[in-house]
């Protein structure tokens, strides 16, 4: 029978060929399991296993599953397929992947494991594309065998399928995917008549002639190559799931990606939503020295993985458990910005992602890499094993959440967010080729800002993907240049049913396959705003410059900007120049707020350098859309996050500054007291610097 899940898996990624050293296996898993840890996730490579055709070295493998075992420990199988064997990719070179000017893709060692075998980023098998049927054919038969050897192990938890899902987009232009891609266009559009007529390319005689774009911008044509590329990998992640789970039907499946449904949907494929579906456990990578320590990035992914999660269980699947030396997203920043990870730091990651609604930690490393880039990152013990400070306070909160007085803690989850903040895939595609050639952020910038915006007022917002808008009364819709008809006609019939809905500028107005809609607000929006465009300016790069007021409040704008002529609607605010800039308008039972600048990215930018932004702005939503916290702390510095279950309430407290803060508690307006405290003191009024409190009501 495979390995019991643990209450809340904890450990950290261990075994990753050659490192630790063979010598140190028997005392790191003693070592381990003595300090709470209760999970392994070991890297399992085909081209460090499978060392010629049909010749496997399974030893050190079969080694860190008797090892889990024997210690009580669990083990989750992380497959790479994704390192691919160099003798297979001699033999099959004629299917490597290729760059759009026609350069094959090399084998390389991965920055973070000294083995061969790896293609440049993720999502081939090495350097090979999964399209050519002699590779899927190689891979899959791999995963069949690596999976009916493991099954039924005692050590064996799951198997955790295509690392950080997400593919490398300068690749893949090889004929392989070529033939696939004129495959997925056949089903999408029927006929070469159908196509040539979306794309406009009249010259199509046979579908051979059809080769995917190399240039990058808005048109139908790239919008449906990067909607293929994501279609085609996941297509292929749940071809792995298929064998795996036709051969182990027990096995948890597992995944994890980067918490990049934000930033690189588009062009990694990054569909945190998707990914999430198609496995039991989701979770995600998130690592205060590359994505910066800030107190809103720390629940960011959490809060991200946890609205795609949809109710599954997630996990914070690698955080950072040490330093992390010389990589380019570090140069530049404070040495106190997670450069060097203290175990304040430690502590208040793992504190900050539970209260997120995580239900799992693992770190990266369990022990720094020895060779390559990355060495001495990211490991809590030490270079040899041994115990640190940070692998002390590890196992602190390691012992903390898997103590049988946390079990009822631990089932809970966070309840639903106040606000939901809508995640249109097509949005974000669009944008990534409209604002290529200039380089703009505004799709990413707008998104973060508006998760800032609520973040900064205690307020918790959901990250909600387009389909699941039913679930939420108030929707913030902060990018939405780009929105097929079918969802703009959803988001009009969801407002007229009561829904309340806070746009920012041009919702819209690029409509199916990118297409410009000659009246604006388009595909019969207009109706629902209760005003048509009076003028609109695409000019990202001065979005600084735009300004506007409501009320008292001045407010900086960001991205576009549009004005309005109100058919129906009353007008809340104006820009400097006089044209009408924010709107409000009742439609059916609901009812809508315009914005006509993307102000969340003038709030991100501003906050980034330290200034109060458009605080204001999102104030004032809330007041529109008569929210009050639910939960509230009395002090802006704390973040305070209410979870439910079966009828028990628990508070989680966070303080990520250097000080003790005060805090007096109030739900739904009304004070409350802890009935007794999980974490900390039930009778305190302030929380530790650098700390949380965790109560039950």
């Amino acid at each position: 029978m495979p390995a019991k899940i643990p209450q809340v898996p904890y450990g950290a990624v261990y075994f990753r060929k050659s490192n630790p050293p063979r010598e140190d296996w028997d005392r790191d898993y003693g070592i381990a399991s003595e300090d709470g840890l209760n999970t392994f996730r070991h890297w399992f490579m085909w081209s460090a296993i499978e060392r010629a055709p049909g010749r496997y070295d399974w030893d050190d493998c079969d080694r860190q599953l008797d090892l889990a075992a024997e210690n009580g420990m669990a083990t989750v199988i992380a497959e790479f397929t994704m390192a691919a064997p160099d003798w297979l990719q001699r033999k099959l070179g004629h299917a490597r992947m290729l760059s759009a000017d026609g350069r094959p893709m090399p084998s390389t060692l991965s920055p973070s494991v000294a083995v061969g075998g790896f293609g440049h980023g993720l999502g081939g098998a090495g350097a090979l594309t999964l399209n050519a049927p002699e590779v899927h054919e190689a891979v899959m038969a791999f995963l069949s065998r690596m999976t009916e050897r493991y099954r039924g192990h005692p050590g064996l938890m799951g198997y955790d399928v295509n690392n950080e899902v997400n593919y490398q987009p300068d690749y893949d232009f090889s004929d392989p995917t070529a033939a696939a891609f004129r495959v997925w266009l056949q089903k999408k559009y029927g006929d070469l008549d159908t196509l040539a007529k979306v794309w406009h390319r009249y010259s199509y005689a046979e579908w051979d002639d059809v080769m995917p774009p190399r240039q990058i911008q808005p048109y139908a044509e790239c919008l449906d190559w990067l909607t293929f590329r994501e279609d085609n990998f996941y297509g292929h992640v749940a071809d792995k799931i298929a064998v795996i789970r036709a051969a182990d039907p027990e096995a948890k499946i597992i995944s994890h990606g980067i918490a990049g449904a934000v930033t690189a949907l588009a062009g990694h494929g990054c569909n945190d939503w998707r990914a999430a579906e198609q496995v039991e456990i989701y979770g995600y990578t998130w690592i205060a020295a590359r994505k910066g320590n800030q107190p809103w990035r720390n629940f960011f992914g959490g809060d991200l993985i946890r609205g795609a999660a949809r109710g599954k269980p997630f996990w914070h699947a690698e955080r950072q458990g040490g330093p992390l030396w010389m990589q380019p997203q570090v140069l530049g920043r404070d040495k106190e910005d997670a450069r060097v990870a203290t175990p304040e730091d430690i502590r208040l990651w793992c504190l900050a992602s539970f209260a997120a609604g995580a239900r799992g930690m693992m770190n990266l490393r369990y022990r720094p890499l020895l060779d390559g880039p990355l060495f001495g990152a990211f490991g809590s013990y030490g270079m040899d094993g041994s115990r640190t400070p940070r692998s002390d306070m590890a196992a602190s909160i390691g012992r903390w959440a898997n103590a049988p007085e946390q079990a009822d803690l631990m089932k809970a989850a966070p309840v639903r967010g106040q606000v939901g903040l809508l995640m249109i895939p097509e949005a974000q595609r669009f944008d990534f080729l409209l604002s290529h050639e200039g380089g703009f952020k505004t799709y990413q910038n707008a998104m973060w800002g508006a998760y800032r915006g609520f973040f900064d007022l205690g307020v918790q917002a959901d990250w909600v993907h387009c389909d699941d808008i039913d679930q939420y009364d108030t929707i913030y819709a902060a990018y939405p240049i780009m929105m097929p008809a079918a969802l703009a006609k959803r988001l009009a019939d969801w407002v007229a049913r009561g829904g309340k809905l806070i746009s920012e500028a041009c919702p819209g107005y690029f409509g199916d396959h990118g297409h410009v809609g000659v009246q604006q607000p388009n595909n019969g929006l207009a109706e629902m705003f209760g005003v048509t465009e009076d003028e609109v300016e695409f000019m990202p790069d001065i979005g600084d410059r735009i300004r506007l007021s409501l009320g008292d409040a001045a407010l900086t704008g960001g991205g576009f900007l549009q004005s309005y002529t109100p058919d129906r609607a009353d007008v809340l605010g104006r820009f400097d120049d006089g044209r009408i800039a924010i709107t409000t308008a009742a439609h059916g039972e609901g009812r809508s707020l315009l914005v006509g600048t993307h102000i969340s990215v003038g709030h991100f930018l501003a906050r980034e350098n330290g200034a109060d932004g458009a605080t204001a702005w999102f104030q004032a939503c809330l007041d529109w859309a008569g929210i009050v916290p639910t939960l509230s702390t009395g002090n802006p510095q704390l973040q305070a996050r209410l979870h439910g279950t079966e009828g028990q309430r628990f508070v989680w407290i966070i303080n990520p500054t250097p000080e003790a803060q005060e805090f007096s508690l109030t739900v739904d307006g009304k004070p409350v007291q802890a009935a007794k405290a999980l974490l900390g003191d039930s009778t305190a009024t302030e929380v530790p610097a650098n700390d949380a409190i965790v109560l039950e009501l």
